[in-house]
């Protein structure tokens, strides 16, 4: 069994097979009341207690066959809550004997895990919504559980709603029933294997359309034509993940749209993934995110990083198949464009954090380290150009492509380290076309790529077709503002560009000194950034206007951070705003006054952003 920093649940004495959750929601006390019950097997002998993680969670009792057990509570912190100690009584349990465990609590209104909506915050404007995100370490706060990735289990669900929410999990539906004239139950199934930061809720008045034969996407009825017509691509990228890898084994993949407030572009909760509205650009240009989450139904969710310091495992992987499955559908060239864009946030983020930061290691320690805290591009982005330079090592995709296959069906249902998916990969390559792919993969700097902090030990070459004219405009914009002559831009520079290119000529301008007044005046005039709708666009327009000290944009900045709560966006925008000569206190001011606004996991990551002086 793997080590784990960031559990204090006893994972090598007792695993969590299955558990059952007995819920009723209540908006009126913004909590979930009810049951759950685990069932555990041990791993060991003489094991006379269950250790379980909590945070902000009321636990009423305990019991086993009816029968009460005594519990009590550890010490809090403020990391990783509060470890609840079952004490077994006379039981001492030996290696291989089942238990069920039954649990009555409730969360709290202080719960990491739940965001409460009031009706004021949803499209509709009339019904409450919550929705649950667990990942990283918060579903603790969701229910008393063993919050480690290492284990996997099996849950099913009833869930009370009122009347007319509806209830949606990362779980099959299995049924609904009636409870009175107000109330309704809904009934789920997860029958793969899942951590338990896959557990996921969401209720709302919530209506859904089928966009293919396995898929429905879920939003609120407002919303729901638009959503459906951004998205009518999924199956095609669930196709291709199949044919790069192994069968969907899920059974549905469905689509929820959340509220603006969720905090990441997505999250992919099996059977059910959340997205952010940001992603609804009426022109079906930043649907990749949905690619990148349909990855995760492999890499991650079937096969899953053993603790929160592999976490790579689980995003480089899915980054690289994301990326194959827009080559496969858009061309190469497309999907090489795409690995500039991330190198180019990778940068950022390890400029961040400080490169000497071992935080910014693909493999970093984390005792002791909350893992909300190390959050950044670098399992996704490093990890991505770790595949990607081993790809070239062993010859290509060629030789690459069949070992990602084999990676997936060797530890689909497990939960791995680094070390076991090295040593998979060298036993697959040698196997398989002989001593030489060892030799090659003997040449890799593995401690380089793996333990050192800061940028990758090597930087992959890919394809400049589709940047070199977006790098040459943004050489034209540099130049004309150090002279401080734009009259030979016009709006014919870009209208033949993508949504990417666009993107990656705003990255290539914030390379440089920071544009003029003069030169964002001119350039807003021609391009019309400030009034994009395109949320990618936005994000890095404001950017380039604030590391210009450019005020006449603070009003925008903030319609934008208030607006949408997607950490990508926001954490950037309220640092520079506050680093602004005139902006910190409209920074600080907008943050308090929109804070109930934000996710609880964005509230607190904003706070030490810009409160923590």
């Amino acid at each position: 069994m793997a080590y784990d920093p960031s559990t204090s649940s006893n994972v090598k004495e007792v695993q969590t097979t299955h558990l059952e959750l007995n819920l009723k929601v209540d908006f009126e006390h913004k909590i979930l009341d009810g049951t759950v019950t685990l069932s555990l097997v041990a791993l060991a002998d003489n094991i006379n207690k269950v250790i379980l993680d909590t945070r902000n969670l009321e636990v009423k009792s305990v019991s086993q066959d009816g029968k009460e057990l005594k519990f009590n509570f550890g010490d809090k912190t403020d990391c990783f809550g509060t470890s609840l100690f079952i004490d077994l009584g006379d039981q001492h349990l030996t290696t291989g004997t089942k238990i069920d465990l039954k649990i009555a609590y409730n969360t709290m209104k202080q719960s990491t895990a739940v965001q409460w909506l009031e009706p004021s915050q949803t499209v509709g404007k009339k019904y409450p919504y919550l929705f649950t995100q667990c990942q990283a370490i918060h579903a603790r706060s969701l229910l008393p559980c063993q919050d480690s990735p290492c284990i996997k289990l099996t849950y099913s669900a009833n869930i009370q709603v009122s009347r007319p929410l509806r209830a949606l999990m990362s779980a099959i539906g299995i049924g609904e029933e009636d409870i009175g004239d107000d109330s309704k139950v809904y009934k789920f199934e997860q029958k793969v294997k899942v951590p338990s930061y896959l557990i996921a809720l969401a209720v709302g008045n919530l209506k859904g359309k089928e966009i293919g034969p396995r898929s429905t996407v879920w939003t609120e009825p407002e919303v729901l034509e638009d959503a459906a017509w951004e998205f009518e691509a999924t199956e095609k990228f669930i196709a291709t993940g199949e044919q790069l890898l192994t069968p969907y084994e899920w059974g549905k993949y469905d689509l929820l749209v959340l509220p603006a407030s969720f905090p990441y572009g997505g999250m992919e909760n099996p059977c059910l993934t959340f997205v952010t509205p940001t992603l609804l650009a009426k022109d079906r240009s930043l649907v990749d995110v949905v690619a990148h989450e349909i990855s995760h139904s492999w890499m991650g969710n079937l096969v899953t990083t053993a603790n929160w310091e592999h976490f790579w495992l689980n995003e480089g992987w899915t980054v690289f198949i994301e990326r194959k499955i827009m080559g496969r559908l858009h061309g190469e060239k497309q999907s090489e464009f795409d690995a500039i864009i991330g190198w180019r946030a990778l940068e950022e983020d390890i400029k961040l954090f400080g490169e000497d930061n071992p935080l910014t290691a693909l493999q970093p320690v984390l005792k002791d380290v909350d893992p909300d805290d190390c959050f950044s591009s670098v399992p996704y982005e490093k990890g991505f150009n770790f595949l990607y330079h081993i790809q070239k090592v062993v010859g290509g995709p060629e030789f690459f492509e069949p070992y990602m296959k084999a990676h997936v069906k060797e530890f689909a249902g497990k939960s791995i380290t680094t070390d076991e998916w090295k040593n998979f990969l060298y036993s697959f390559m040698e196997k398989n076309f002989g001593s030489e792919k060892k030799v090659a993969l003997d040449t890799i700097d593995w401690k380089g790529w793996l333990n050192s902090p800061g940028m990758p030990p090597v930087k992959n070459e890919f394809d400049q077709t589709l940047a070199k004219a977006c790098n040459e405009l943004a050489k034209r914009w540099n130049s004309a503002n150090s002279k401080g002559q734009f009259e030979e831009f016009s709006t014919s520079d870009i209208e033949n560009f993508t949504s990417e290119q666009k993107i990656v000529f705003l990255e290539r301008i914030l390379e440089y000194q920071p544009l003029s007044h003069p030169a964002i005046i001119a350039m807003d005039k021609v391009y019309k950034f400030t009034t994009v709708h395109n949320s990618e666009l936005r994000f890095r327009w404001q950017k380039i206007c604030l590391l210009a000290e450019y005020e006449p944009i603070f009003p925008h900045v903030v319609k934008f951070v208030t607006e949408q709560g997607r950490m990508k966006f926001v954490r950037p925008l309220y640092r520079l705003l506050n680093n602004t000569k005139n902006g910190s206190s409209l920074a600080k001011k907008t943050f308090i006054e929109n804070r109930s606004f934000y996710h609880p996991i964005a509230a607190a990551m904003i706070e030490k952003d810009i409160l923590k002086e």
